[in-house]
């Protein structure tokens, strides 16, 4: 089924409402979840609203809380998120930075104990908007542990996104990826859709290779795995060092199987190039060389050659024409959700 955006993002932030949020946080969280959809993030979009609701109910995820700062000095910043919506928080955070980096020329910021982010790629484009080079290393927990270790068996981390976004006019370079091999809303999507992953995503209880999204949200017992075996594990463990040790919020060891909770940590490192390079300099330089890896001949001229953040930008205009595809049984589960909090879904 296909869902305008507008009426999508009204029907989200009226549920987010009524389960305790101030209606600025509703339509930030709200926005939020539609545009990853938009961009074609499906995994972070509408069909986290049950999880939400969920941690809600629990106590594990606040409404209307804020970035507090507790510690650092000058372009440095330790965050405390206090459990909540990660959309308001981590953007609190990249603004903060942002500052900083405009004054110094370089800023970075930790952030602990926060309540999912979701895309981090919005984080990046938020950076780049503003000028600013960002770097953005998230670890995360949720449950039990979603990836294995290259050469493992079992799943030891979660999916644990890395963005990095460069300033480019209208068209910021923004890449932004999950360790694993696809991302854990993706299997949650398949499986929902009764349809198999990629070859290569996942190991069933036995370490064995299946395509069977069920063995993470079904019957359970498997685990993903690493994008590029060794180098995606190894980016993995990076953003349990940055995005979880050095921020001090938990790490892989600390999941806890019971806890609805979607638990994510930071580091965000933004640098103002004007402060090391001529902006005109940069900016002209900037533009050439994406023309010239642009201008790579197609090696299928059906799928020309495209560059970080493309996709998402051809994405974003194609499903404001067309509308947000949702699979009947994730609906299914957003509906519900709102149900709970005494919120009627639009008709589908």
């Amino acid at each position: 089924m296909l869902i305008a955006a507008d009426p999508l993002r009204d029907f989200l932030a009226e549920a987010l409402a009524a389960a305790g949020s101030g209606v600025e946080e509703a339509a930030i969280v709200a926005d939020h979840l539609v545009e990853a959809a938009l961009r074609g993030h499906d995994s972070h979009g509408p069909g986290m609203l049950p999880a939400y609701l969920r941690s809600r109910a629990a106590g594990r995820l606040l409404p209307d809380r804020h970035a507090e700062r507790m510690g650092g000095h000058g372009a440095l910043a330790a965050f405390d998120g206090g459990m909540g919506y990660g959309q308001v928080v981590a953007r609190e955070v990249t603004d903060w930075a942002i500052g900083a980096a405009r004054q110094h020329g370089l800023a970075l910021a930790t952030l602990r104990n926060v309540h999912h982010i979701a895309r981090v790629g919005q984080y990046g484009e938020q950076a780049a908007a503003a000028g600013m080079i960002g770097l953005f290393f998230v670890n995360g927990l949720s449950g039990v542990p979603r990836v294995a270790p290259f050469g493992g068996a079992d799943a030891r981390t979660s999916t644990n996104p890395i963005c990095i976004a460069v300033p480019q006019g209208e068209t910021p370079v923004v890449l932004d990826f999950a360790t694993s091999r696809i991302a854990l809303g993706k299997v949650r999507v398949a499986y929902n859709a009764g349809k198999p992953v990629p070859e290569g995503a996942l190991i069933d209880a036995h370490g064995q290779p299946t395509r069977d999204p069920g063995v993470i949200y079904g019957k359970g017992g498997g685990a993903m795995l690493p994008f590029g075996e060794h180098k995606g594990s190894g980016l993995a463990l990076i953003c349990e060092l940055l995005g979880g040790v050095l921020s001090g919020g938990p790490t892989a060891p600390g999941t806890d199987a019971a806890d609805p909770a979607i638990i994510n940590g930071m580091t965000a490192i933004l640098i103002e190039p004007g402060h090391l390079i001529d902006p005109a300099l940069f900016d002209q330089d900037v533009v050439a060389l994406l023309d010239y890896i642009r201008a790579s001949p197609a090696a299928d001229p059906s799928h020309p050659v495209m560059l970080a953040g493309e996709p998402e930008r051809r994405s974003r205009a194609r499903r404001l024409a067309e509308g947000v595809p949702i699979d009947p049984a994730s609906w299914a589960e957003i509906c519900r959700a709102a149900e709970s909090v005494g919120v009627i879904p639009p008709p589908g």
